[in-house]
This record gives C-alpha cells, sequence and structure tokens, in this order.
C-alpha cells in the first residue's frame, strides 16, 4: 500500500471537513439529492459515452492501482539481476532455472525462462518489450478515463450551477428564497471540484508515477536478462543496469558493494 497516497487523500478531506466546521458551517447542509444527481450522474453517464464500457467497468482496478500500486524497487531488482548474474557465471546458465521459484518479480521469471531455454536473443527482447508497450498501453487508458472524468465533472457541476441560477431567478418575487437557492446552486461546482481535486486528480497523477516506475523496473530488467543471456560478466551487468539510476543512488549501490 502507498502510505503517501492514502495519507495525502485523509489530509485533504480532513481539511475541507475541519474547515467547514470552524467556519460555522454545517457539514449535511452540503448533501443536496439533484445537485449529487446532476455531477455523479452526468459525469458517469459522459464516461461511459467517451470509453468503451469494458475499460469503464474496471476503472476501480486503476483506482486500486493508484492506491495501492507503486513500491516498486529498483535498486533491489538491480541486486537481484546481478547475483542472477554471477550463478549463471559460475554455474553455467541453465543453473538459474533451479532459482526460478525464487524469483519474485514474474517479468524477471519469464526472461530467466526464455533465456534458460536457449531462446534468440532478439526474440526475448521482443517479447519482453512487446509486454512492456502493453502495460503501458492499459496504464494509459484508465489514466485517460481519470483525466476525463476530472474534466467532466467541474463541466457537470458548473451544468447543476446554471441550473440552480435559473430556478432561482424564476422565483425572484421571493427575497427569502434567493439566500438558499443561490447556496444550493453553487454546491454542485463544489462536488465537481472536489471529485476534480481530491479524487481523479491526484489519483491520475499517481497512476501517471507509478507507471513510471514501472516502466524503469521492467526496461532495467529486460537490460538484465538481455546482459545475462549473452554471458556478461557481473560487475559488467551490474554497471549496464546503474546507468538507468540517478548518480546519488547509484552511489548507493556502489558503497554497499
Amino acid at each position: 500500500m502507498d502510505i503517501g497516497t492514502i495519507a495525502g487523500l485523509a489530509i485533504a478531506i480532513v481539511a475541507i471537513f475541519l474547515s467547514i466546521i470552524m467556519g460555522g458551517g454545517n457539514p449535511a447542509s452540503l448533501i443536496n439529492i439533484p445537485s449529487i444527481l446532476v455531477v455523479f450522474g452526468g459525469t458517469t453517464g459522459a464516461i461511459v459515452a467517451s470509453f468503451p464500457l469494458a475499460n469503464v467497468l474496471k476503472v476501480h482496478t486503476v483506482v486500486l492501482k493508484a492506491v495501492f500500486g507503486g513500491g516498486l524497487d529498483a535498486k533491489g531488482t538491480i541486486k537481484s539481476l546481478v547475483e542472477y548474474a554471477e550463478i549463471a557465471r559460475r554455474d553455467g546458465i541453465l543453473s538459474l532455472e533451479s532459482h526460478v521459484e525464487d524469483m519474485k518479480d514474474p517479468f524477471i521469471v519469464r526472461g530467466i525462462k526464455m533465456a534458460v531455454d536457449g531462446t534468440d536473443p532478439e526474440l526475448i527482447r521482443t517479447i519482453m518489450d512487446t509486454e512492456l508497450e502493453a502495460s503501458m498501453e492499459r496504464h494509459a487508458q484508465g489514466k485517460a478515463i481519470l483525466d476525463t472524468t476530472g474534466k467532466m465533472a467541474p463541466a457537470f457541476g458548473m451544468i447543476g450551477t446554471l441550473m440552480g441560477l435559473i430556478f432561482m431567478l424564476q422565483s425572484m418575487d421571493d427575497p427569502s428564497a434567493i439566500g438558499p437557492g443561490m447556496a444550493v446552486a453553487l454546491i454542485t461546482t463544489m462536488y465537481g471540484a472536489i471529485i476534480a481535486n481530491v479524487i481523479t486528480g491526484p489519483a491520475a497523477e499517481k497512476l501517471g508515477a507509478n507507471d513510471a516506475e514501472e516502466v524503469l523496473v521492467k526496461t532495467i530488467i529486460i537490460a538484465g536478462v538481455m546482459s545475462i543471456q549473452s554471458g556478461d560478466n557481473p560487475r559488467v551487468v551490474e554497471s549496464k543496469l546503474l546507468t538507468y539510476l540517478p548518480p546519488s543512488q547509484r552511489a548507493d549501490i556502489e558503497q554497499a558493494a
């Protein structure tokens, strides 16, 4: 679980509710069913119309990945690949077959298995690159849904506000209804802003960050598997893979070694 995502969402929600209470407001007064229907119903309909239904039905997995994903360890991956290179250098690449069960990353397992089976190096790279590209495409589709939701929700919030203003102006003969009517009209704008800036916006950005992290780790794995398959010295393997990391992280690994 990504503690930063949970903590960030909790801070935003608590800050909103505290500001309401400290400002003398009643949180219950911000619940308005017609406004909820306009914003949530309208946004949902627009998303369903904009994307394939199969992708929309899986959007919850995208949100869960943004919340619970991440945590990939590029440095740990490099360390593991160097260890496998040492085993292959010392005992032969076929000896890695007995270590497959100890490998935690399925992407490493697929690459090592192909290398052990003697698959052509170009074919190994093509297969692994294709899987990486497919993963990036899936993440991009999920992020697109979240980004579009962040755009649609404020728009439907504005639609609800305009509807409320129209209804309020139709009852201008009752001045006492103007204030409450304006408050209700603005609630829809608030709903749209909260959805965009507290939920979908941060989730989309975190998903993008997780995707970049996963791409980096899988790129390192591809380079490591190809280097092991070609029989490179473990030191050479380590030097190749360290080039993917920023200098500060390289120094940590070199110092530990």
